[in-house]
C-alpha cells in the first residue's frame, strides 16, 4: 500500500489544481491539448494497488489504451472520501473525454458531479447513480459466488465455513448472500449441516472488518472466524483481506481462503492459501465501454452493464494449487451450478443484486 500512498499524496495535491497524478508507466502522451481520447480514473480510499477492484479497473483502461493508441489513460488516487468530489471535478476541468469513478462509496460524489456536468460522460464500477450520463458497470457476483460456497461447503474438513466484510454496502453483502446460499444448497443436496460463520442472510447482520485497507482489522476478523471454528474464509474487504491470506498461509493449512474481485493467484503473494476466486471481470467491463466511448458512442445509465455468469461478467477462478486437492466430482457439480444458473435453472437472489 505504501506505493499507492505516494501517488495519493502527489495526486491530491495536484487534485486541488484540477490536474491529476499519472503512473511513471504512463507516457500521458497529447494529455495537453493533442486530439488523442482522454480517459481518466478516480479510486477510492481502496487506492490503485487495492490488488481488487481498483486494480481491476485500472487494467482495463490500460488494455483500453493499448488497442486503440489513441486514447490517454491516467488515473488519480483518493486519500479520504472527501477526495472524491475534488478529484471528479478536476477532471472535468482537464476536459477528460471520459471519468471513471472506481466502487459504490463514490456514487454520491459521481452523482452531484455529473448533474452538475450533463454534457460530461461519466462511468462508475459498482453503483447505478441513475444519472443519464453515467454509465453503470455492476456485477452479478451472487451468481458466482453461490458456486463459491458450494465449492467451500464441499472441501470444508470442519463443517464450519465462514465470510466477512469491510462495511455493509451492496457491493459487498452480494458476495456475502451468495456464498450463505451456496453452501445452503450444497446442505439440501448432500443431506449436510455446514454451517457458515459470519453472516446471516436473513437478518442482513456479520461481520465486518470496517476498512478496505487495513489488513490488521481484516486479520482479527478471520482470526476470530478461525478460532470459532471455520476452516475456509472469504473475505470481501479488497486489500484489508490480505491480512487473512497472509494469515492462512502462515498457519501451514489450518485454513484456507476464497478472494473476491480479481484471481488472488495473480494479484496476491498468497497464492497457496486460496482455494479460487470470485472474479469480478471489471478489466473487460472497463476496456469495452472506454473502447466504445472513444469510438464516438454515447454511454448512458440505461441499460449499463451487468456481469453474470451467462455473459462472462462474473466467474469463479481456477483452483491453482489447490487444483489436485478439489475432488473431480466436486469440481463437475461446481461447474454445473454455472450452467444451470447461467440458464436460469437455478435462481440466485440477493437483496444486493443490481437492477438494470
Amino acid at each position: 500500500m505504501r506505493i499507492a500512498s505516494a501517488f495519493v499524496a502527489g495526486g491530491l495535491v495536484l487534485g486541488a489544481a484540477a490536474c491529476g497524478e499519472a503512473p511513471k508507466d504512463d507516457n500521458n502522451a497529447g494529455g495537453n491539448g493533442g486530439k488523442k481520447y482522454s480517459a481518466c480514473m478516480v479510486t477510492d480510499v481502496g487506492g490503485i494497488d487495492d490488488k481488487s477492484f481498483n486494480t481491476s479497473a485500472w487494467k482495463g483502461l490500460q488494455e483500453a489504451a493499448k488497442e486503440n493508441s489513441n486514447i490517454d489513460a491516467k488515473y488519480v488516487a483518493s486519500k479520504a472520501e472527501a477526495d472524491y468530489e475534488v478529484n471528479l471535478n478536476g477532471y472535468v476541468n482537464q476536459k477528460c473525454d471520459f471519468i471513471l469513478a472506481v466502487g459504490g462509496l463514490m456514487a454520491k460524489a459521481t452523482t452531484k458531479a455529473a448533474e452538475a456536468h450533463k454534457d460530461q460522460q461519466f462511468a462508475i464500477v459498482d453503483a447505478n447513480p441513475g444519472v443519464d450520463n453515467v454509465y453503470p458497470m455492476q456485477f452479478d457476483t451472487a451468481q458466482a459466488a453461490f458456486q463459491a460456497g458450494y465449492l467451500a461447503a464441499g472441501m470444508s474438513k470442519t463443517g464450519k465455513v465462514g465470510t466477512y466484510g469491510a462495511i455493509p454496502i451492496p457491493p459487498v453483502t452480494i458476495f456475502m448472500d451468495g456464498f450463505v446460499d451456496g453452501v445452503a444448497y450444497y446442505n439440501k443436496a448432500k443431506s449436510k449441516n455446514v454451517q457458515v460463520l459470519g453472516w446471516d442472510k436473513a437478518t442482513q447482520k456479520g461481520s465486518f472488518s470496517n476498512s478496505f485497507t487495513k489488513q490488521d482489522d481484516g486479520k482479527k476478523v478471520s482470526d476470530t472466524l478461525v478460532a470459532q471454528g471455520a476452516d475456509i474464509i472469504m473475505p470481501v474487504a479488497g486489500g484489508a483481506g490480505l491480512g487473512t491470506t497472509a494469515a492462512a498461509k502462515a498457519s501451514g493449512g489450518k485454513f484456507s481462503v476464497i478472494w473476491v474481485d480479481v484471481d488472488g493467484c495473480e494479484s496476491t503473494p498468497d497464492c497457496a492459501a486460496l482455494l479460487t476466486t470470485v472474479v469480478k471481470n471489471i478489466p473487460d467491463a472497463v476496456k469495452e465501454a472506454v473502447l466504445k466511448a472513444a469510438g464516438g458512442e454515447k454511454l448512458a445509465a440505461k441499460p449499463g452493464f451487468v456481469g453474470t455468469l451467462a455473459n462472462n461478467g462474473v466467474s469463479i477462478a481456477p483452483y491453482h494449487d489447490f487444483d489436485s486437492k478439489v475432488p473431480a466430482d466436486l469440481k463437475a457439480e461446481v461447474e454445473k451450478l454455472k450452467a444451470d444458473i447461467a440458464a436460469g435453472t437455478i435462481t440466485v437472489t440477493s437483496k444486493a443484486q443490481p437492477t438494470k
